[in-house]
């Protein structure tokens, strides 16, 4: 049976993630691809499985619920949420993923720990930085991180475990190596702090358009979407 689309795609990013990984000086093997699913259908998330992702990350709560139970959850598949989380959202998503990539505000980081107290889960959390101070932009301040960081280290059933930045889209090639740059900075800045239970282990950056510099900047997880599914319609 010849390879689906999404497949050979996934084949060629392998391929095209190791190079960039190699030619940076890194072990392609400490680089993740993500599949962002966002409007995709189930079978295509599937397809996407089947051609070797074992990483989902999913945007909208709503979406995520009514396809999860249409997953192929099988082998090591796991799901992170990264897409902007109000509180009152939080129930619809704990339990089924093991992270929340989006936390920007010490309330969020509280009602996942209290939400997950009660349903006796732990959930990984990334802190998201607004790297280019963008108004209409989720995410923390960076010279306010640190603060965010150290309150949300004492909560119970969260284990804060990295950073995640989205650089303005409008900006060009140059402009976003230079945010990938001041984020890696910020990563390794707050992991050589040693904060208690804390662990700098994941920097979330890159996406389709971008994640080649993002790999040259130390990020150890990309968020592709229209480079394994196509553009959107």
């Amino acid at each position: 049976m010849p390879l689906s689309m999404v497949a050979e795609n996934i084949k060629r990013l392998q391929e095209r993630v190791a190079e960039v990984a190699i030619k940076a000086g890194r072990d392609p093997a400490r680089v993740s691809i993500m599949a962002v699913t966002k409007t995709q259908p189930a079978r295509l998330v599937n397809e996407a499985i089947a051609g070797g992702i074992t990483l989902l990350g999913e945007n909208r709560a709503q979406e995520f619920r009514e396809k999860y139970d249409e997953y192929d959850r099988r082998g090591d598949v796991e799901i992170h949420f990264i897409g902007h989380l109000q509180t009152n959202k939080v129930k619809m998503v704990l339990g089924k993923v093991s992270a929340i990539q989006s936390v920007d505000s010490f309330k969020l980081a509280k009602e996942i720990s209290g939400q997950g107290a009660k349903l006796g889960v732990t959930t990984d959390l990334l802190l998201e930085i607004n790297i280019g101070q963008e108004e209409n932009k989720s995410g923390i301040a960076p010279d306010e991180a640190e603060d965010l960081i150290r309150q949300i280290a004492v909560l119970p059933n969260v284990k804060l475990r990295g950073l995640m930045a989205i650089p303005p889209v409008w900006r060009g090639s140059e402009d976003n190596e230079r945010f990938f740059a001041q984020m890696e900075e910020k990563f390794v800045d707050i992991r050589e702090k040693k904060i208690d239970n804390i662990s700098m282990e994941i920097l979330s950056m890159g996406m389709s358009d971008d994640f080649a510099p993002a790999i040259k900047h130390g990020s150890t997880l990309v968020r592709l979407g229209s480079a394994i599914f196509g553009q959107r319609h």
